[in-house]
């Protein structure tokens, strides 16, 4: 294990030059302190865990101090928010401090969230708050821990520096890693701005560096294309089958290796609502939960526009005709394992709706549905959630073509129940909780966000003794408004 000087760096992206980022020194928050940080994430790095407990851990994370091999840059992107084209974004409070070679060879970026302001700051401050880095940090690490693509986060700084939002609040940065923080609206920035040789300069980076399979294709760049379609597509259908809302899927949030990232007003469904919105911000519903397939789909075409300089329409095309079948079978997959079924059927797609419709009529609780579905043997577990349902006719009919599907699979009830926990958590990063541990961080105790932390990296487990993190949220705890405001 390596200690934070023995870091090996090789910035790639900087190296791409000055149209493609800008050097941004981080600016220091005061008094800073380590507020949570995720031995998982530094393990990446192959950094010693016991890095975190020394005190330039939080100096480096806090903008303090770097390493001279670090170069940090704003990244300048483009994209469509909300369906309009935006023209110049960019990381208006982040830095790419630079990329961490490991043991295995991997390549991590280093991402400060909240560094300050940068010439794409866009007359914000650049900063992030404490709640927002909180929250960043819960999801990705939670996340990754149900097997949902992701970016990480290794920790998150917090300090006494005042931020004014609608409120003061004090300021943080949490420091993400991701193999590449490339976005959709990498490539829509110089389609659109009519530099297509840096496009190209762009396309080939992207492609020797994390599709360097395509470069033996006869078409490279499509053959790119239709990977990111392929990668975006199964990362959709976990984000449905888990009911995760991301709330702001502009195309300068969507991820060209098809990983979950760029976390603001996000949600896991409480009560399953196929139209919930998560993002209070969002009037149209543009990005509410059953819109995320389409929106998707979506961005996936305007990046495709944005290769059409590197890439035949027809290729392009064909690939994103791909992604709904992809999607589609992805999801029923998920689905099937969730409701404990070892083997596909060919009206498990209509199983499965009907489900979820009987779901929004009686507001039943998402997640722990299937989780108690696999607690007991199939019919005592069915006689158990049926008094959840206020369509009990529905759901006895229901439930009688899931006893025909045969549930238990050939197998015992203790292995269903083991294949069925596997699958479908116990523990669910809720809102309520969130906002439990950044109500006590903001008063300066973080051993809550810890504890959840440490819960919501082990989702499947029993973990006896922190059962009250598994239970339905209170009232209050479903209707909390969250806004892009960070």
């Amino acid at each position: 294990m390596k200690q934070l000087s023995e870091l090996t760096f090789d910035n790639r992206f900087a190296r791409l030059g000055d149209a493609f980022s800008t050097h941004v020194l981080p600016e220091p928050i005061a008094e800073p302190r380590l507020v949570v940080t995720s031995q998982a994430a530094m393990e990446l790095l192959d950094l010693d865990p016991e890095e975190a407990n020394t005190e330039v851990f939080a100096q480096i994370f806090a903008g303090h101090k770097l390493w001279s091999d670090a170069e940090p840059r704003a990244m300048v992107y483009s994209g469509h928010q909300f369906g309009g084209y935006t023209p110049r974004l960019g990381d208006g409070r982040g830095l790419l401090l630079g990329e961490v070679v490991n043991q295995a060879g991997e390549h991590w970026d280093l991402h400060l969230k909240g560094a300050g302001a940068t010439p794409y700051s866009r007359m914000g401050d650049g900063r992030a708050v404490l709640r927002s880095s909180i929250r960043e940090f819960l999801a990705s690490e939670h996340l990754h821990a149900l097997g949902i693509a992701s970016s990480r986060a290794l920790c998150v700084t917090g300090s006494s520096t005042p931020v004014w939002r609608e409120k003061q609040e004090t300021a943080a940065m949490v420091l993400r890693l991701a193999q590449s923080h490339i976005r959709f609206g990498h490539f829509e920035y110089f389609y659109y701005t009519q530099q297509h040789k840096l496009l190209e300069q762009l396309a080939e980076h992207v492609l020797h560096n994390h599709f360097e399979a395509c470069l033996q294709e006869q078409a490279p760049y499509s053959a790119m294309f239709r990977q990111i379609v392929e990668r975006t597509a199964e990362m959709i259908a976990y984000w449905q089958a888990y009911g995760f809302c991301h709330g702001v899927m502009n195309t300068d949030n969507m991820s060209i290796l098809g990983i979950t990232f760029d976390y603001g007003p996000y949600a896991f469904l409480d009560d399953f609502d196929a139209k919930h919105i998560c993002n209070h911000s969002d009037d149209t519903g543009r990005y509410s939960f059953s819109n995320q397939v389409p929106i998707a789909q979506w961005n996936l075409a305007a990046l495709g526009q944005a290769l059409t300089p590197l890439a035949g329409v027809d290729e392009l095309r064909a690939s994103l005709e791909l992604f709904l079948p992809l999607y589609q079978s992805h999801y029923l997959d998920l689905m099937r394992r969730r409701l404990g079924f070892t083997s596909a059927k060919d009206d498990d797609q209509a199983l499965v709706q009907e489900l979820l419709q009987l779901m929004q009529n009686s507001a039943i609780d998402y997640s722990l549905f299937f989780r108690e579905l696999g607690e007991s043997e199939p019919q005592a577990a069915l006689a158990r959630l049926r008094d959840d349902f206020t369509d009990l006719a529905g759901f006895d009919a229901w439930s009688q073509r899931y006893m025909d599907r045969d549930p238990l699979q050939g197998q015992s009830q203790q292995q269903r129940r083991e294949r069925m926990h596997g699958v479908n958590p116990k523990f669910i990063l809720r809102n309520y909780l969130a906002q439990q541990a950044i109500e006590a961080a903001e008063k300066g105790d973080y051993s809550v966000v810890r504890e959840l932390h440490q819960v919501l990296s082990h989702p499947f487990a029993e973990q006896p003794g922190k059962e009250r993190f598994a239970q339905r949220p209170p009232d209050w705890g479903k209707h909390l408004e969250i806004s892009c405001s960070s």
